[in-house]
């Protein structure tokens, strides 16, 4: 069967962090997609060559700061790789028409709503449906986790005549995301028993409520609330990172659970198992894996592995850290063609089509 050829979709990407870096190299090999601009927040990368910023031969990208110049250069689609959402740059761009995919802290925007108001009153969620209303344009988030990894326990079920309950897992080592921002503002490296330290870790993920509040939409099933409970390791010798130092007695590793509540009961949860360092005490099995377990009539248990293609050398930090880049932003740039091709509004992952979760064949 004759392939269609479609011209490709005019991309521009905001931020040029871990995640922003990467995916411009993944863009420049992606069939379906062409970077035709790069919105940089640092004023030292404004008028910089985009494959320069991200260790590439230039490409003829210029990175620009202002949203007139995202506007005025008509893309299809603008994916925001931020670590923070920018929801009045969002408003705007919708406003205009051009459609937003964004790995910055947005499943379904329940989260966003309830813990991050809006300096106009109106929940984030609102303001920009309705600026999806105005430019005929469609608002989109995801990533691995949460992200994909929901998906795969949706997915997961599939076979199951009845469920009991569902639990997703990352069990991961994070020392190869190299934010010192991130791990500062969750508290690893303070003192465990820093006070403020729960909360922190709460604040800063509880986009994964939202995670496990689209699975339950998919279910089918009305939860009474999202809890939210920890542990912590401590680091039980001085770590040093090279980017980043975790003194004795500090935080270096949490089971984090997000549990979707029904009548007292765990229903549908999400649980994060990070170690920055092996050496803590209490001490997980960390997998390097994400996990479906489903208790139920049948049982699965489902191990999503990602490792490196043949010939990457792992003992070269940039390489292990560039995985977790991908497997952030590319759940983002494979979905653009379904997001382009979607009705005006506020999507979800339970919205899109299969095609919309499909990787691409090497040309």
């Amino acid at each position: 069967m004759k392939t269609i050829e479609h011209p490709p979709i005019r991309v521009f990407q905001v931020a040029t962090g871990n995640v922003g870096s990467e995916m411009i190299k993944r863009i420049s090999t992606h069939r379906d997609l062409e970077l035709i601009g790069l919105h940089c927040y640092t004023a030292e990368k404004i008028g910089k060559d985009a494959g320069e910023i991200a260790g590439l031969a230039p490409n003829g990208v210029i990175a620009t700061g202002s949203v007139e110049e995202i506007i005025a250069a008509k893309p299809d689609v603008l994916t925001f790789h931020g670590v923070f959402p920018d929801e009045d740059l969002y408003v705007k761009v919708l406003e205009a028409g051009i459609d937003v995919v964004t790995t910055a802290d947005w499943i379904t925007g329940w989260h966003r709503d309830t813990n991050h108001p809006h300096s106009s009153g109106k929940p984030v969620t609102q303001l920009l449906r309705e600026a999806c209303e105005k430019g005929g344009s469609t608002f989109y988030g995801t990533g691995m986790n949460p992200g994909v990894n929901q998906i795969l326990g949706v997915v997961c079920s599939a076979d199951v005549a009845e469920i009991e309950n569902i639990v997703t897992l990352e069990s991961v080592d994070v020392s190869c995301h190299h934010s010192r921002d991130t791990w500062i503002e969750v508290g690893y490296g303070s003192p465990v028993d820093d006070p403020t330290i729960p909360g922190k870790l709460e604040k800063y993920n509880r986009v994964f409520a939202d995670s496990v509040l689209m699975m339950a939409d998919c279910f089918g099933l009305e939860l009474d609330s999202v809890e939210f409970c920890y542990e912590l390791g401590a680091c039980t010798k001085d770590v040093d990172l090279g980017w980043y130092q975790l003194p004795k007695g500090s935080l270096g590793s949490n089971y984090l659970k997000y549990q979707g509540m029904v009548d007292g009961v765990a229903k549908v949860e999400t649980h994060l198992e990070w170690q920055m360092t092996p050496h803590t005490e209490p001490n997980w099995n960390i997998k390097g894996c994400y996990i479906t377990q489903i208790k139920g009539d049948p049982c699965i248990y489902n191990k999503h592995m990602i490792l490196p293609k043949p010939g990457v050398d792992l003992s070269n930090p940039d390489n292990f850290a560039s995985i977790g880049m991908t497997v952030t932003g590319l759940p983002a740039l494979n979905a653009i063609a379904s997001v382009v091709a979607a009705p005006p509004g506020l999507l979800t992952s339970a919205d899109l089509p299969l095609r919309g979760f499909a990787g691409r064949f090497k040309k």
